[in-house]
């Protein structure tokens, strides 16, 4: 149970950063190469969020990403942790979908206000790594 709950964290992780949870799963267990990779990678998206030509994360390319990089996440904790991976799979690719969806809301909440872009960007940022970090503890 505490596995689907973990997966369920680690897509909606991915919804707000897609690479969010690959990296999280990558440093609780992956070599020193993947770590490497993906934190470059994670690093990259967490700069191009932030330019205004980011694409929508809701639109069918970066939505897929987002759901294949959740499922995959989630399908490596699972083997780590010697579970089947198809279950915590589509569970972290459901919650991908609707952690996007929520971070999308969320940004449109902070322009609807006015509020400044970089820190409501930043701040999903946090609770992005603050999941994926989450559901990767052992």
């Amino acid at each position: 149970m505490w596995l689907i709950a973990r997966s369920a964290l680690l897509g909606i992780a991915s919804g707000g950063r897609s690479l969010a949870a690959p990296a999280a799963v990558a440093f609780g267990s992956g070599s020193r190469a993947l770590r490497l990779a993906t934190a470059a990678a994670a690093a990259g998206e967490f700069v191009v969020d932030k330019l205004p030509a980011a694409p929508n994360r809701l639109g069918a390319a970066p939505l897929a990403g987002r759901l294949v990089f959740a499922g995959l996440a989630a399908a490596a904790l699972a083997r780590r942790e010697g579970s089947n991976p198809i279950a915590p799979a589509l569970v972290a690719a459901a919650a991908a979908a609707a952690g996007s969806v929520a971070g999308a809301r969320w940004r449109a909440y902070a322009e609807d206000r006015h509020w400044p872009t970089l820190p409501a960007a930043l701040a999903e940022d946090a609770v992005t790594w603050a999941l994926a970090t989450a559901a990767t503890r052992r």
